[in-house]
């Protein structure tokens, strides 16, 4: 008689290669079964391929003919300004690809501490941090549970609503707490600078971290930060795990960067024509029927409600030349379905005319106007 676990062991043997794909076989349907459950829901999400640089006209793969874009967060048309591109070429050109390391290694150039030093005169605080992004940024502050902080975004993505801010503030001030904004979607055109939220609403003094994007107003590239009181920045540098463990920033990335807050700074005549181009779109799609989420802000989304109308609706869009999303839970709740619309400051009047044009056709053929 074998010893009794060594008896079992050999009843339920089974070659390492064959336990392997028996795994393997039960992920693929565990995947399979969840992923034709998006299908079956209508909430699939493709992902279509652009041939050509971000701009208001595109091209996309399959689809012939130029395209209009309604779709990215280029808020401001400097992801293909001519002097952001120039400027990411002189710095790959003098500083390299890349630092193959990560910065308290040996991954700090001149050109991430210059645009670390302007991006704090810019937002008017003591000091700045760069990270990968500012998903990176937000888990590099939040390691920390030491002071109350109330915490919100400066404008909200999906439904184009500015915060409460200085309701926010007072609330902060009378509970001894700090504020904390996440300003991806109002950095560079909120405000009559385009310094964000804080400067919009009067309460940039009350107002003691900010955490925002490189990768949309300000060029479109990559790239976060965080911006506020220099002891705490000198923390970060410290203790911030996405900061310790990652790459430095391109120095192409850093270029396309530094020079989109040059060009903000030295006029704010591209975040008047933004808002004007913004009233435009809302003004004539609320004309026609349509229903916009939000007030006054570049993202526009025309709510529908069902997940399938907004999908078919967004590929309708696509086929008369204009590039729009639809979205559906799990990003957005269910039953508030829509299409998301971004306006640009380099679209022109006539972009914007033809992109309501093909909504008033679209929503009729579809149902969604009378």
């Amino acid at each position: 008689m074998w010893p009794g676990n060594a008896w079992r062991a050999a009843l339920f043997w089974v070659p390492r290669g064959r336990r392997a794909q028996s795994a393997l076989a039960q992920l693929r349907g565990i995947l399979e079964g969840e992923l034709e459950g998006i299908r079956g829901a209508g909430t699939w999400k493709s992902e279509r391929v652009i041939t050509s640089r971000q701009g208001p006209h595109i091209r996309v793969d399959g689809v012939s003919g130029g395209i209009l874009n309604f779709c990215a967060n280029n808020y401001l048309g400097l992801s293909s300004h001519p002097e952001v591109i120039q400027a990411g070429l002189q710095a790959l050109e003098e500083f390299g690809a890349g630092l193959s390391s990560v910065r308290f290694i040996c991954g700090t150039q001149s050109i991430h501490k210059n645009l670390e030093a302007k991006i704090a005169r810019f937002h008017q605080r003591e000091d700045a941090i760069l990270y990968p992004s500012c998903y990176d940024a937000n888990a590099g502050l939040f390691e920390k549970h030491r002071l109350r902080l109330v915490a919100t975004d400066g404008a909200f993505s999906m439904d184009g609503d500015i915060a409460p801010l200085q309701e926010i503030c007072c609330l902060a001030s009378r509970y001894g707490a700090l504020v904390f904004m996440d300003e991806c979607h109002a950095t560079g055109f909120l405000g009559p600078t385009g310094r964000g939220t804080d400067e919009l609403l009067g309460v940039m003094d009350q107002v003691t971290i900010i955490n925002s994007t490189l990768g949309k107003a300000l060029g479109g590239a990559s790239g976060g930060y965080t911006t506020g009181p220099g002891p705490l920045v000198s923390l970060l540098r410290q203790r911030a795990r996405p900061y310790l463990f990652s790459n430095s920033l391109p120095p192409a990335v850093v270029g396309c960067a530094s020079k989109a807050l040059d060009l903000l700074m030295g006029s704010n005549t591209i975040v008047q024509s933004m808002a004007a181009k913004t009233q435009r779109f809302r003004s004539k799609m609320e004309a026609a029927g349509f229903t916009i989420s939000g007030a006054s802000h570049p993202i526009c989304p025309v709510m529908l409600g069902d997940a399938r109308l907004a999908s078919r609706m967004a590929d309708d869009m696509l086929k008369r030349g204009i590039f729009v999303i639809g979205f559906s839970y799990p990003v957005v709740p269910k039953g508030k379905a829509r299409i998301r619309v971004q306006i640009s400051a380099v679209h022109s009047e006539e972009d914007i005319d033809r992109c309501v044009e093909a909504f008033v056709e679209v929503g009729r053929l579809h149902g969604a106007l009378p």
